[in-house]
């Protein structure tokens, strides 16, 4: 990984690779794999991310908007592709480049099996979203026969798979809960098994879910943060590679005297001679406000440096009193040895936050 010479995130395909056949061990050959690639990939870069796993042989990705799926399509990924949360204004845009809907409601249904009618579709693949207890989007239990008339008389679509989200499938103390909606979910595709004669895949885990419910693997798990190195718990992580690592440098150093501020709104003071160092990152890049005040530490000559004061759009001034740099000398944020999960979780919040607001503006260097 060569030295940097402005904010710059690596994106390492081998560890990427790693991942995915991690992943691949802890199902049987017979479950199929869904990759989730929305959000930039997780704040990486969805083509390039989506362009390996198709090397790989993944079965399926998953996208949150038909947009995201458009853009691999652009890219030239032929696998199949769902979008998990479809909007009618791209109905006709999903057709039109063979995207597959996982459709929630009885108004995204109806929407778009008339679309498919407009467009003289035949059995065009769908996907069918059941809330089990997340209460987020998804048909309930009650909605059953009424869907299956609906399916059982449109030619125009073809139920290729139902899928829930488990809630809390990272939580041991919520381990009976999340029974629960594996329960429930079995029971809603017992019923549609009776209820619709063609056959369809069924999945449920995700990546918390693939590594701790294995009865409840079906016939395909989606993994997303799994892929990108972080398996929810310290345990699993050790066998993870994270996959994106983020770089900068420092930009100009400072000395502060006793009863000095720094930053907006006066956000730190010295209480004691300092040296800071302004950091060219800020929360228009993706490291917000809650960083600030000592919440987020970086590390300069693989030292720790925690941010001072307020974090500003554009750049954060990190302590380096301790340290002996220049201008120039570079600061990793997170990556491998200083995880993006740790650096979130000392602001008290996750990975994911984290990863998926990192600016498009950030440099990306793909590494493979």
């Amino acid at each position: 990984m060569s030295k940097v010479k402005e904010t710059t995130l690596f994106i390492d395909l081998k560890a990427l690779e790693h991942n995915f056949n991690f992943i691949k061990s802890k199902i049987s050959s017979d479950t199929k794999l869904m990759a989730v690639v929305k959000a930039f990939a997780y704040g990486t870069d969805s083509c390039a991310i989506a362009k390996k796993l198709e090397s790989l042989d993944v079965d399926y990705f998953a996208v949150a908007y038909a947009k995201e799926g458009i853009a691999l399509r652009d890219a030239g990924i032929t696998k199949p592709i769902l979008v998990l949360h479809p909007q009618s204004a791209y109905f006709e845009s999903i057709i039109e480049r063979c995207l597959e809907p996982n459709l929630y409601s009885f108004f995204t249904l109806k929407t778009f099996i008339k679309v498919a009618k407009e467009k003289a579709q035949n059995n065009y693949p769908i996907h069918l979203k059941f809330n089990t207890g997340l209460n987020r989007l998804g048909f309930s239990y009650e909605d059953i026969d009424d869907i299956s008339n609906i399916i059982n008389h449109s030619s125009e679509v073809k139920l290729n798979s139902i899928l829930s989200h488990l809630a809390a499938s990272e939580d041991p103390n919520e381990m009976d809960f999340t029974k629960s909606q594996i329960e429930r979910f079995k029971i809603i595709s017992e019923c549609l098994e009776k209820n619709i004669p063609t056959s369809f895949l069924k999945h449920l885990c995700n990546t918390s879910g693939i590594l701790n419910y294995p009865e409840a693997h079906l016939d395909m798990v989606r993994c997303g943060i799994g892929l990108h190195g972080y398996g929810n718990s310290t345990e699993i992580d050790k066998q993870l590679k994270p996959i994106a690592t983020l770089k900068t440098i420092i930009s100009q150093t400072h000395h502060l005297k006793p009863g000095d501020s720094l930053g907006y709104n006066r956000g730190f003071k010295a209480i004691k001679p300092m040296q800071t160092a302004t950091i060219p990152i800020g929360h228009a890049d993706g490291i917000s406000r809650i960083y600030g005040k000592g919440n987020g530490i970086v590390f300069v000559n693989d030292k720790p440096a925690p941010i001072l004061g307020n974090v500003c759009m554009d750049m954060i001034m990190v302590d380096v009193t301790n340290i002996d740099c220049n201008i120039g000398d570079e600061v990793i944020i997170f990556g491998p040895h200083h995880s993006a999960e740790i650096f979130a979780n000392n602001a008290q919040t996750i990975s994911y936050e984290l990863l998926t607001a990192l600016s498009q503006r950030i440099k990306r260097v793909i590494i493979d």
